[in-house]
């Protein structure tokens, strides 16, 4: 079964693996290799290290030629919009990379197969285990295709609340608020559901493992709702 889940995952990303013993350990959380005695070189950790380095050159490079109009600064902070965990987080949800880990029996029952933290770094492991298997080529190919697609929107994402913030301000129509609407399961695998209010509005709703994470997703959903709305005002002054 676990070889087959390898293959999928390999199908999913376009990538076949010369050496799939740097898959298993791409995918192999430190509680599993923990729980099973195995030495610590064996888990994710020292991939994800160097996936780190990939990904952030890789990222580097593609910003410094796609962004030529930007300052330092402003590339520095649209990288750090890329890179950042829940950003990387949700490129890893994209490709169901969760499903595929090994993870220990404590780290499960937690719900670390789902945690930020752990998908983000399993796919910074992804990364430096293409990066080792087929060289710089297939490495960009994997970031680009997965985690470079859609930057805009990603970046609204990283910095949703602020964006959103200023939207509002912008059209005095109410201050913005979030609500907790939902908050259920033990205390290490919590689940929140916020909504974003404008004055007495809803525009967005989120989920998350923490209250900060489901306000960051409705914020995003907040920003495309409004925007939407901006685009539709816009056609029909167009059309008159």
């Amino acid at each position: 079964m676990r070889e087959q889940h390898l293959r999928e995952l390999e199908e999913t990303i376009g990538y076949e693996f010369q050496d799939r013993s740097l898959l298993k350990q791409a995918l192999t959380h430190s509680s599993y290799a923990n729980e099973h005695k195995m030495d610590h070189s064996h888990c994710n950790e020292r991939l994800e290290f160097l996936g780190d380095a990939v990904l952030e050159l890789v990222t580097s490079n593609f910003l410094y030629h796609k962004y030529a109009e930007l300052p330092e600064g402003e590339l520095t902070k649209t990288r750090a919009s890329i890179v950042c965990e829940p950003t990387l987080a949700l490129c890893a949800g994209d490709i169901e990379l969760g499903s595929h880990l090994y993870l220990g029996k404590g780290e499960e029952a937690t719900g670390g197969r789902f945690r930020n933290s752990v998908v983000s770094d399993a796919f910074e492991a992804l990364i430096g285990a293409v990066y080792l298997d087929g060289g710089i080529a297939n490495a960009k190919e994997l970031i680009e295709r997965f985690i470079l697609n859609d930057i805009e929107h990603k970046k609204l994402f990283y910095d949703s609340k602020t964006i959103l913030q200023e939207m509002v301000q912008s059209r005095q129509d109410g201050a913005l608020s979030y609500e907790l609407l939902k908050e259920e399961g033990p205390d290490h695998d919590k689940r929140f559901e916020v909504c974003a209010r404008m004055g007495d509005v809803e525009i967005g709703r989120g989920e998350g493992r923490t209250k900060k994470a489901a306000e960051q997703m409705a914020a995003y959903r907040g920003i495309l709702l409004l925007k939407a709305n901006e685009q539709q005002v816009t056609h029909v002054s167009e059309e008159y």
